[in-house]
């Protein structure tokens, strides 16, 4: 399928049901969506909106039940296990609320782990450098504020030079000075790189930083938002 230049994601009519004994829970209705290179994009929504499920379709660590969504001209849909790890090894970068740090080993070692296998890296210092730890590149996860944990699973997440970064509840566990830290790495990355990126997030502050908000409910994007004049982090207060 031919998809414009500038469009990363395409996706038309995606469901997801899941199944639990003989229950059927339907996350997605029949969703549309096109995410454009380089742009900045908050999910918004409740607990159960589709939000996480969608985002992890996107980021092949899910399939649809019915539907279609294209990686640029790749079909997601019809990608089959090694073609999805294939996906994410080369183009996606996931951050999550929790970090995942593996705690024997430095910010910069927790980094490297990415760097060794991937095909075009940055170096750990410079992904290090891009989210402001670098004076801390030779500590433990534990020596660290749960806000530089998180700059550092950010780290790991561009480190591969990803052309999409998807982040499920990046602050949820941090307070609001923290998480206008963890934001600030992100726009920087955003706005440096080119790296598209999608932010799930249940705070409606957050939204002000997007290029564009996507407002979910039951299954379905019941509102978009373009943001004409987008708020810096730094300025947002929760």
């Amino acid at each position: 399928m031919a998809v414009p230049a500038d469009i990363v994601f395409h996706a038309r009519g995606l469901t997801k049901v899941y199944r639990m004994g003989e229950v059927e829970v339907q996350a997605l209705r029949g969703v549309d969506l096109q995410l454009r290179r380089g742009e900045f994009v908050v999910l918004l929504g409740p607990s159960g909106s589709g939000k996480s499920t969608l985002l992890n379709i996107l980021g092949g660590l899910d399939v649809p039940s019915a539907g279609e969504v294209y990686y640029e001209d790749h079909d997601l849909m019809r990608a089959d296990d090694r073609g999805l790890t294939a996906f994410r090894r080369d183009h996606v970068g996931f951050v999550f609320q929790f970090y995942n740090l593996i705690p024997s080993l430095t910010a910069r070692e927790n980094v490297a782990i990415v760097t060794e296998i991937a095909r075009d890296p940055m170096t750990p210092e410079q992904a290090l450098d891009l989210v402001g730890l670098t004076p801390r590149r030779d500590h433990f996860p534990a020596q660290l504020s749960g806000g530089e944990q998180q700059r550092i699973a950010i780290a790991r997440a561009i480190a591969k030079r990803p052309s999409v970064l998807l982040c499920d509840e990046p602050t949820g566990a941090l307070d609001s000075a923290t998480g206008v830290k963890v934001l600030e790495a992100l726009e920087r990355i955003n706005a440096e790189t080119g790296t598209t990126t999608v932010v799930i997030t249940h705070n409606a502050d957050i939204a002000s930083m997007a290029h564009r908000v996507l407002y979910l409910a039951d299954g379905r994007i019941v509102r978009e938002h373009v943001n004409a004049m987008r708020k810096r982090a730094a300025d947002l207060r929760w």
